[in-house]
């Protein structure tokens, strides 16, 4: 059996499909499935004709990893600047979009004044294509300086830019997301036949909830066969505990972490046998001596939301924002042992109970260390008196937390079940189903956000489930000349084309990595390589 490179790792391949179609199914026996596949199949990606190899390997019966590259490089893409007020250069998150469209007549205005300085500027106009739930249109004007061969000329001519005053960033026009282009893209996808298949395919969040883990480390650490990053979570610390997932986490039947109001979750139920794609909301609360408070979240930093979607007195909004981090000074927060070492310390009481639910102390300063077994709750603002009279020590204090779908059943987790957060959906019941607006992703007087994780093109990771009841998990490379990523309306006709059924957006960018028999095989676009993130789906080996 051959050897290729995937992504610098060195691994046993099968075949590979000079395409024009369908992704080969490889059996035991990789040779029989050299096949020619119908160019109708070919990823909707550029224009039709476009040069597409597949390459499948099975990684175990059942388990089958195919890397398909579409296109090349278009000498017609170059480098330029792109004038900004910036938004993500001094943010701990590199995804943070800068703020870069304007109306025509700033935009045109900016030109004037850079041309006067003696920069070759121009204003652009963008539009974007419309989604389920959001009209589309033209999103603003951009404004743009030179174009230059080399990422090296472009950088230089920034400096000139921020020495004359003005900011800029560095962006390569294959980004764009015109549908003129010609590639390259990478994109790998991992399939999982639950008929032949004898492994799981699980959720975890490593060792703790509020640290991050790199996919790689939690494969490595579990023995995976394969796996992907999974939701979204905290990275700035003003934002929460970095590694809080931000939406819905369930593992192994456990609630560890509330869902963005309405936002949906990749559901794996009886390790992983079945997927779906639910919109989750829930409620929890405390009860004891006849009195009910309400939860307003678990295992996450008192009075910071991130993504909102969380309680209606929450600012600036009880609805889904993504990238935006909600606030409410008063919070009745549940931890379990799993969030970390000590609970978040700061002002306010917490109930700190034992294995059996009964209140051993009430911290008047919240944050600590839990018992064995044992779990908190803490208070914060107006909250603070009623958890005080509600827990009284020797006592039990009882936390209920309910799960419902979109149609407003109750979602009973068993111990079987994982629930990671997504968003937007992207395919349903075979139709491109695209909801950024409904889950938040359209910033109202900020379409620069919209143009920066909508519009264009990124690293992106996906999940879906076929006719056949496969589970599919898709990467995408991108943010280099090597990989132009793919767009949020792209994940969607991609994740058709590969047959999904059902699909969803899970966390991308910087976070987007596939590992596969212990080598990270795609190229993560964060400058340092491999990032730590909340979650990850793992593939695992049946246990002897």
């Amino acid at each position: 059996m051959k050897k290729r490179r995937l992504g610098g790792a060195a691994v046993a391949l099968g075949v590979v499909l000079a395409v024009t179609g369908l992704p080969a199914q490889a059996s035991a026996d990789p040779a029989a499935d050299t096949r020619t596949a119908d160019a109708r199949a070919a990823l909707p990606l550029g224009p039709a004709g476009l040069a597409e190899t597949r390459t499948t390997q099975t990684l175990r019966p059942g388990l089958t990893l195919t890397r398909i590259v579409r296109g090349a490089v278009n000498p017609a893409h170059h480098w330029t600047v792109e004038a900004t007020i910036p938004g993500g250069d001094t943010s701990p998150d590199p995804d943070a979009p800068p703020t870069t469209l304007k109306d025509k007549a700033s935009a045109d205005e900016l030109v004037a004044g850079m041309r006067a300085d003696g920069f070759d500027a121009r204003a652009e106009q963008v539009t974007t294509p419309s989604t389920t739930d959001y009209t589309g249109g033209t999103l603003g004007w951009r404004v743009r300086i030179g174009s230059f061969t080399s990422q090296s000329a472009a950088a230089t001519e920034r400096i000139r830019i921020i020495n004359a005053g003005y900011s800029g960033s560095v962006t390569y026009t294959g980004w764009d997301g015109a549908t003129t282009d010609r590639g390259p893209w990478r994109i790998d996808v991992l399939t999982v036949d639950p008929r032949a298949f004898r492994g799981t395919l699980d959720a975890t969040h490593g060792p703790d909830i509020e640290n991050r883990e790199t996919v790689s480390t939690l494969a490595t650490d579990s023995g995976a066969v394969a796996a992907v990053n999974a939701g979204f979570f905290v990275l700035d610390p003003r934002s929460g505990a970095p590694g809080d997932p931000a939406g819905i986490g369930v593992y192994d039947g456990r609630l560890l972490s509330e869902p963005v109001s309405g936002r949906p979750g990749l559901v794996l139920r009886d390790g992983g046998r079945s997927a779906q794609i639910t919109r989750l909301t829930w409620e929890g609360r405390v009860t004891a001596h006849g009195t009910t408070l309400t939860l307003n979240g678990v295992n996450r930093v008192p009075g910071l939301i991130r993504n909102c979607g969380g309680s209606e007195d929450d600012t600036p909004t009880s609805l889904p924002l993504h990238d935006v981090t909600c606030t409410n000074p008063d919070q009745l927060i549940a931890f379990t042992q799993e969030y970390g070492a000590s609970t978040p310390q700061g002002v306010g009481v917490e109930a700190v109970l034992d294995s059996r639910g009964r209140v051993l102390e009430l911290r008047s300063v919240r944050g600590g260390p839990l018992p064995p077994g044992g779990s908190s709750i803490q208070a914060t603002g107006r909250h603070m008196d009623a958890l005080t009279a509600l827990a009284r020590p020797g006592e039990p204090l009882r936390v209920e937390t309910t799960l419902r779908d979109d149609q407003g059943r109750r979602v009973t987790p068993s111990p079987g079940t994982d629930i990671v957060n997504a968003g937007p959906e992207l395919v349903r019941d075979g139709r491109l189903h695209v909801t950024p607006a409904t889950d938040g992703m359209v910033h109202q007087g900020d379409p620069s956000w919209y143009y920066g994780w909508v519009h264009k093109r990124n690293p992106r990771t996906l999940a879906g489930t076929d006719a056949a009841g496969r589970t599919v998990l898709v990467t995408a490379d991108g943010r280099s000349t090597a990989s132009l990523g793919l767009s949020i309306t792209e994940s969607a006709k991609v994740a058709r084309s590969l047959g999904l059924r059902d699909a969803v957006n899970l966390d991308g960018g910087g976070s987007t990595t596939m590992v596969a028999n212990g080598q990270v095989i795609n190229d993560p676009s964060d400058a340092a390589g491999e990032r730590p993130v909340g979650d990850a789906l793992l593939i695992l080996p049946r246990r002897s």
